[in-house]
């Protein structure tokens, strides 16, 4: 099998001439594969994409404080809170005017008008396993995953909106986008557990792009002689993913307006929130986040704010140690930038689509400078000095026509599933915070509920019943968020306690 000399001129106009460096070591299957990498990308793409970051690869890869010390000058100037009049805080609403909103956001379910869209190309490699995070099992009593309880919650809301908006043909579509390693096991995985209760037809998977990755010369790097090493193009690459695989057409032709965006990792995700989509229609909202308070002034999370008119999302790296501590007010002891952005976003049907059409090859690459296993120019495999180009799902926001933010309480709605180990963001703090909401539910539902209950499952780590019987769990398909828990009202609940549907 020789060269195309097309392909070989390509390469050699695009400097990439050294994919073929070891055309003469493979053998003809190994080439057909190399080939099928090399027509797969769009070099110039890649090109255009690596020019418009190399600004930023140089001033990285300076040591330079001066240059430093006049970006945070510069962010300092320039970045400002999102105006008080384009907010929403779910602590500063009358309970009168949630339940307006959650009535609201049912009845676009009921009226088939909402979808959510499932951000799940992550596998969950740090977690210990190479499975989608998605089907991670953080350890419940009921063993169930990410997915699960998600498909869970789906299905009680569906129920919800058909009885209090008195009609049976509520239905969210369930939009997933996956990625090449997590696809087939996830498509396989919702088949052989029946989809959870939801209908088939209503899940609705589709595959992320991927991109080369570079040395800091633009070159691309090779993962084996005959094979280019690829990363998916970040979550913002839902945007080109949307038009080429055609989820966009399948929308409109489900007649969706609405659009729920979430990462999978959260275990107290909301999805498609009732008193969310009722805020973002009552506001006539065509993209909105919800956020939470940042913990502390230098939490590694990224903060929704203001530039130069437009809203975007500033990384906590970006902002400088003065501007994190900043107050509200000499008085006040709330930070000025306080919106955490926590990946759950709403837009309507024609923002998305508009930005799909419009914009998506406006949207800047971001740089994840990072050891890449690949091989060098000797051949050899090893560790090299590399970058991957990612699009980030919220760089959108700086698009929006009349963008609002929903600020909601932290330990109700968001306990990310990150680390293997540690004491944040873990399997034993997503287990601990989702007991935790179900013990305030309880109270709130007027169970007494033993004592000590709370601090048991603080200090637990594990919930087996061998070795632990201090733990609560309530399924998804019994209660959204806190309702038809009547029932208990009253009751002296004893230890362990499951509350499943019969």
């Amino acid at each position: 099998m020789d060269i195309d000399p097309a392909i070989y001129i390509r390469l050699k106009n695009f400097n990439q001439i050294h994919l073929l460096s070891y055309w003469n070591q493979l053998d003809h299957e190994q080439r057909a594969i190399l080939i099928q990498d090399i027509n797969n990308i769009d070099l110039d793409h890649i090109t255009q994409a690596f020019q418009h970051i190399k600004d930023q690869l140089i001033e990285k890869s300076i040591d330079n404080n001066l240059i430093e010390h006049e970006n945070k000058e510069t962010i300092d100037q320039i970045m400002q809170p999102i105006p008080e009049h384009l907010t929403g805080s779910i602590d500063k609403t009358s309970k009168e005017q949630l339940e307006y909103y959650r009535r609201k956001g049912l009845e676009a379910i009921a009226e088939g008008s909402v979808c959510v869209l499932l951000l799940a190309g992550g596998q969950g490699t740090r977690l210990g396993v190479n499975n989608p995070k998605g089907m991670y099992d953080v350890g419940l009593p009921s063993k169930k995953s990410l997915y699960q309880i998600q498909a869970e919650r789906i299905c009680r809301l569906e129920q919800l909106a058909n009885e209090e908006c008195n009609t049976t043909k509520a239905s969210i579509p369930w939009f997933i986008m996956t990625s090449e390693h997590t696809r087939n096991l996830t498509e396989d995985y919702f088949f052989e557990h029946n989809y959870f209760g939801l209908k088939s037809e209503n899940i609705i998977l589709f595959e992320q792009h991927t991109l080369p990755a570079l040395d800091f010369h633009g070159k691309i790097l090779l993962d084996e002689k005959y094979k280019l090493t690829k990363a998916a193009d970040g979550n913002g690459g839902l945007y080109r993913a949307l038009k080429t695989r055609h989820i966009l057409s399948e929308m409109k032709k489900r007649q969706i307006k609405y659009i729920h965006i979430y990462c999978v990792d959260n275990i107290l995700v909301r999805i498609a929130d009732p008193i969310f989509l009722g805020f973002c229609l009552d506001k006539k909202t065509d993209c909105a986040a919800k956020v939470v308070k940042k913990s502390f002034p230098d939490e590694p999370v990224g903060v929704i704010c203001k530039i130069r008119n437009h809203f975007r999302v500033v990384e906590y790296s970006e902002i400088p140690e003065q501007v994190a501590q900043r107050k509200k007010t000499d008085n006040s002891e709330e930070l000025l930038f306080n919106a955490g952005n926590i990946c759950n976003h709403f837009f309507t049907f024609d923002f998305l689509q508009d930005i799909c059409q419009n914009h998506e090859n406006k949207l800047c690459y971001h740089i994840a400078k990072k050891k890449i296993p690949s091989i060098d120019k000797d051949g050899k495999r090893m560790d090299i000095n590399g970058i991957k180009l990612e699009k980030f799902v919220f760089d959108v926001f700086s698009y929006a026509k009349n963008f609002f933010i929903w600020e909601v309480r932290r330990e109700d709605e968001f306990s990310p599933l990150k680390n293997a180990s540690g004491t944040k963001d873990t399997a034993i703090t997503c287990r601990r915070d989702l007991m935790l909401q179900h013990v305030r539910w309880l109270q709130a539902a007027g169970a007494i509920v033993p004592l000590n209950t709370a601090k048991q499952i603080i200090l637990s780590d594990k919930f087996h019943d061998n070795e632990n019987n201090s733990y609560i769990e309530i399924s998804p398909l019994i209660s959204y968020a806190g309702e038809n828990l009547e029932f208990i009202k009253g009751q002296i609940l004893k230890l362990p306690l499951t509350i499943e549907l019969k």
